[in-house]
C-alpha cells in the first residue's frame, strides 16, 4: 500500500496502466477517482492569454530569482517559437492566472538546453520535450496547481508520442523533479543559464517508463498521475500549436505586444 497525493491509500500490485487521457464521456477501462478542482488547465491561444502567462510567470520568479524576474516582464521569444506550447492554469472563480509552464519539443528546432550541454548519445535520435518556465501564484493551491500542470505536460507528451522529458533544474526545484522520478542524464555535470549563475542539473524521464518508475519507488504520486481523472485538464492541452494561418496571426500579434511592452 502507498499513500497517494490525495491522502488515501492505494494498492499498486493489481493495477494496469490506464490511457494517458480519457474524455469525460468515455467509458473507463480502469476504475478511477475523479477530482474536480477550482481551476482549469488549458493551452494558451492568444495574446490576452500570453499577457496572463507573463504576469504570473514574472511574479513567481520574483519570489526566488528577482534578477531573472526583471527579464521576464515581457514575453520571451521562445513563447511563440514553432514546436512550443504554453499551458496556463486559471481560477474558475475569477479567471485569474494561477500558474504556467512551457513545453518545447525538438521536432522542429533544437532544445534550449542544447545551447549549454551536449545531450548523451542515447538521446540524440529521440523525440524530446523540454519543460521550462514552470511558475505558480503564491498561496495554498500552489502545489496542486504545479502538480496538475506537470500532469498536463505528461499527458501532452504521451498523446504526442514524445519519448523523453528533460528539464534544467536548480536547487531546490531539482528535488521536486526527483520526486517525480526524473534522474540525471549527465551525472556529475551542471550548466549555467544565461540569466543567472546558479548551477542547473539536466534531469530526464522516459515517458513510457513513468508509470513503472512510480510503482517501483512506491511513489505517493502514482494515483494522482494515473488513477485519478482530472477533467479540468482541457483537451486542448494535448494538441500541438497549429502551424496554420491562426498560428501566424498569433505570432504577429505577439510581436506587436512585445514591442509595445515597456522594459
Amino acid at each position: 500500500m502507498s499513500t497517494n497525493f490525495l491522502g488515501t491509500e492505494v494498492s499498486v500490485r493489481s493495477m494496469t496502466i490506464p490511457p494517458a487521457y480519457l474524455e469525460p464521456e468515455e467509458d473507463q477501462a480502469v476504475p478511477a477517482n475523479v477530482q474536480n478542482l477550482p481551476f482549469t488547465v488549458r493551452q494558451v491561444t492568444n495574446t490576452d492569454d500570453l499577457k496572463k502567462v507573463v504576469e504570473v510567470r514574472q511574479r513567481a520568479y520574483a519570489r526566488h530569482l528577482p534578477l531573472v524576474a526583471e527579464s521576464l516582464k515581457t514575453p520571451e521569444r521562445d513563447d511563440t517559437e514553432d514546436g512550443v506550447v504554453l499551458l496556463i492554469a486559471e481560477s474558475k472563480v475569477d479567471g485569474s492566472a494561477l500558474g504556467t509552464v512551457r513545453i518545447q519539443t525538438n521536432r522542429i528546432n533544437p532544445l534550449n538546453l542544447e545551447q549549454f550541454v551536449a545531450l548523451p548519445d542515447g538521446l540524440r535520435n529521440k523525440t524530446i520535450a523540454e519543460v521550462r518556465r514552470l511558475g505558480v501564484a503564491q498561496g495554498l493551491p500552489g502545489r496542486l496547481v504545479r502538480m496538475l500542470l506537470l500532469k498536463a505536460v505528461y499527458q501532452y507528451c504521451a498523446h504526442n508520442h514524445i519519448d523523453w522529458i528533460l528539464v534544467g533544474a536548480r536547487p531546490p526545484l531539482d528535488r521536486m523533479y526527483e520526486q517525480l522520478t526524473l534522474a540525471d542524464v549527465l551525472p556529475g555535470k551542471t550548466f549555467l543559464p544565461k540569466q543567472n549563475n546558479i548551477p542547473h542539473r539536466v534531469l530526464g524521464l522516459e515517458i513510457r517508463a513513468f508509470h513503472d518508475r512510480l510503482v517501483a519507488s512506491n511513489n505517493p504520486l502514482l494515483e494522482f498521475f494515473f488513477y485519478t481523472q482530472h477533467p479540468d485538464i482541457q483537451r486542448s492541452c494535448l494538441e500541438p500549436l497549429s502551424g496554420s494561418g491562426d498560428g501566424e496571426k498569433f505570432n504577429t500579434t505577439f510581436a506587436q505586444h512585445s514591442a509595445g511592452a515597456g522594459g
